[in-house]
């Protein structure tokens, strides 16, 4: 089987927001929707303390409890792990926006662009009306993914099959890959270094990890 994953390396990442950037762009989405986002945190207690920079976005859990509660069956898991929405099935409810823990669900009612009235061209490109009045996620760009898998690619390995956010973090915190491969390069990484998921203890099963320090 394939389960494809995410992880961000917490002691890589920088905060520079480029992988929020890289997705705005790529998907389009409407000013105050950031489907991928990261958190700018402060820890430790005085005066041993240090900022740490987080990234989270849809957790792409095995057992989502958005899933759960979509009367339309709109929200939906695929074999490989993505959590995705059918826009044709969704009834903009907002259930799954109350039951994500993650706070990863949006729902714009009107089209709203970057400097108002007019989009920008890269805006007007991916402007999709069907993402109006329903609810909207991150996808790990499965498009993307199927895509590359279609042309022989490997997702994690060609930028071509890749999330648009792993492609673009410059400090290389962000990877992609599939979990279920014991030699993919996420399963390495795991293999390698300590890591958990956000929330665990709910026991949704996050697809995205982690890492903070060696084994």
């Amino acid at each position: 089987m394939t389960r494809w994953a995410m992880i961000a390396d917490l002691r890589r990442c920088v905060g520079c927001q480029t992988c929020t950037a890289a997705c705005k762009h790529a998907n389009a989405t409407p000013p105050g929707v950031q489907w991928r986002r990261v958190l700018d945190m402060e820890v430790g207690e005085y005066p041993a303390v240090k900022r740490v920079f987080v990234p989270v976005g849809c957790m792409h859990c095995a057992d989502p409890p958005c899933m759960h509660v979509c009367p339309s069956t709109a929200t939906r898991k695929r074999a490989d792990g993505i959590v995705t929405i059918d826009y044709d099935l969704c009834i903009g409810c907002a259930y799954c926006a109350v039951a994500c823990p993650y706070q990863a669900r949006y729902k714009t009612d009107a089209a709203e662009f970057a400097y108002g009235g007019e989009p920008m061209p890269s805006e007007a490109q991916r402007f999709d009306p069907g993402r109006l009045g329903v609810a909207t996620k991150c996808t790990f760009c499965a498009e993307r993914v199927d895509a590359g898998l279609e042309n022989g690619l490997k997702p994690g390995v060609d930028p071509q099959a890749t999330p648009a956010c792993v492609n673009s973090c410059i400090a290389q915190a962000l990877h992609f890959g599939d979990a279920d491969d014991p030699q993919s390069n996420i399963s390495r990484l795991l293999a390698e270094n300590q890591s958990f998921r956000m929330h665990e203890e709910l026991g949704t099963e996050p697809g995205f990890y982690y890492l903070w320090d060696r084994k």
